[in-house]
């Protein structure tokens, strides 16, 4: 279980043949083999770790799901280790499994130096996704601002610009999303109560 709210910024050192390899300073500190990482938003397990760098295998399925799949050296990654029983829990809950892929449509820079990203969802998440409701876009903890048809607009406030890898999101690209994991638990709940 991770918060959404990034530690580090890492970069892709090997990419390909279902391995990842990530170089990173703080979270390879404690991470050992068989520790779990969000990546990006993905829940990853470590499977070899250096003094600088963490390695992971990625199965089909997240490859399949995920925009870890367009990832290359020298790409930056948002990282964060889980979270601890004894953590404040700064963001949302979120579990680092990956609903769908978005397409950023729009990035419009604000006077303060945050910017309001827009992006579309994928049609089948659009039920999850309410004004100012949690989602997480690459791992990030975000508010959403706005929602109409299948698009969401988050505010990104400088701070996110300069520590997540949202601050290089650019129309056309794509980010991962994870909705609001309450909202599917209240679905299903609904759903086995008939209502």
């Amino acid at each position: 279980m991770f918060t959404g709210i990034v530690e580090e910024r890492g970069h892709v050192v090997v990419a390909g043949n279902g391995q990842l390899v990530v170089g990173a300073s703080t979270v390879v500190r404690d991470s050992d083999v068989g520790a779990s990482v969000s990546v990006n938003g993905v829940c990853l397990t470590v499977v070899e770790r250096t003094d600088a760098s963490l390695r992971f295998d990625l199965s089909e399925q997240t490859l399949e799901r995920t925009c870890l799949r367009d990832l290359g050296p020298g790409d930056p990654v948002n990282l964060e280790r889980p979270v601890t029983l004894v953590a404040r829990l700064g963001g949302h809950l979120v579990q680092g499994h990956v609903d769908g892929v978005g397409e950023v449509t729009r990035v419009d820079v604000d006077g303060s130096g945050g910017a309001r990203l827009s992006l579309r969802v994928p049609a089948e998440l659009s039920r999850y996704v309410v004004e100012h409701c949690s989602i997480a876009l690459d791992g990030v903890s975000l508010t959403i601002a706005a929602v109409e048809d299948d698009e969401i607009m988050v505010a990104l406030i400088p701070h996110t610009l300069a520590v997540t890898t949202l601050g290089l999101a650019a129309p056309g690209g794509h980010v991962n999303v994870e909705v609001d994991v309450i909202a599917r638990y209240v679905e299903r709940s609904m759903e086995r109560s008939g209502r």
